[in-house]
């Protein structure tokens, strides 16, 4: 009984090894992009779009998304009832919205990240507006979080 115990044991420790898995990191890497290679276009589309979404909170009028702009994901979340509920939070913590501040331009396998400082008109707001652009040239995701002097390159658009 205690070596029949054993081999099933063994044979479980055996069929159950783990294997090594290999990933490819450069789909993962975030590379800064110089100023230089930036496409102008893109850059004006991603800060229009960053711009629209903030003075949501000053006019609380929100000019709906279309598809040549946005994901059809970014077109669904992005929901005048989700921007007034955020707009009310935003306006009482930091005031109201100035403009975004272009703090720099980083590129992964699939898209563009462009990483605002967002300007409010209290001192205590420090806020960041990341604005991802895909190969096709749409806002992928919108994203708003503390800044950070140091770009985290953990906190992506997935």
């Amino acid at each position: 009984m205690k070596k029949a115990g054993l081999i099933i044991c063994l044979l479980l420790l055996i069929g159950c090894k783990s294997k090594t898995v290999t990933r490819d990191t450069e789909d993962l890497k975030i590379k800064q992009v110089p100023t230089a290679e930036v496409n102008a276009n893109q850059q004006k589309k991603a800060y229009d779009l960053g711009k629209r979404v903030l003075e949501t909170c000053n006019t609380s009028k929100f000019k709906p998304f279309n598809e040549t702009e946005v994901t059809k994901s970014v077109m669904e979340n992005t929901t005048e009832e989700r921007l007034t509920k955020t707009c009310q939070r935003f306006r009482q913590y930091y005031g109201s919205f100035i403009d975004l501040k272009l703090d720099g331009v980083y590129r992964t396998k699939q898209e563009v990240i462009y990483r605002y400082h967002a300007l409010y008109t209290k001192k205590v707001a420090n806020k960041e507006l990341r604005v991802f652009v895909n190969e096709d040239n749409l806002v992928s995701a919108i994203k708003s979080m503390d800044w950070d002097e140091k770009f985290d390159s953990k906190i992506q658009g997935q």
